[in-house]
């Protein structure tokens, strides 16, 4: 008979999802700062996280992370300002802004 070996290790797993809710923390506070600087901030919270992604990429872009010269990229910048700034002027409703900019997952 085989006996199982138990081992007295135990895991710390609170400096981990400390260490995971500070760096989230952070993106949070610099993903809203960039929405306060695009004169973004008032936007309902639907349509501020269906861009959300697109604004990391504003950040990382002006952080120096990467630089894109794809059509595609500057293409869907184009679009996120357009349908933001359409809300904004009260040309669109919320609804169809999100559903203009919602992408689908891969």
């Amino acid at each position: 008979m085989n006996a199982a070996l138990k081992l007295n290790r135990t895991f710390q797993a609170e400096p981990v999802l400390r260490s995971i809710f500070k760096e989230a923390e952070l993106e949070h506070r610099s993903i809203i700062q960039m929405y306060n600087l695009l004169g973004w901030g008032e936007l309902p919270d639907e349509l501020k996280f269906t861009i959300k992604e697109d604004v990391k990429g504003y950040i990382d872009e002006l952080n120096g992370e990467y630089s894109t010269s794809c059509p595609l990229v500057q293409h869907r910048r184009e679009s996120v300002d357009f349908w933001v700034n359409s809300y904004l002027d009260e040309i669109c409703t919320l609804d169809t802004a999100v559903k203009a900019l919602k992408t689908t997952r891969l």
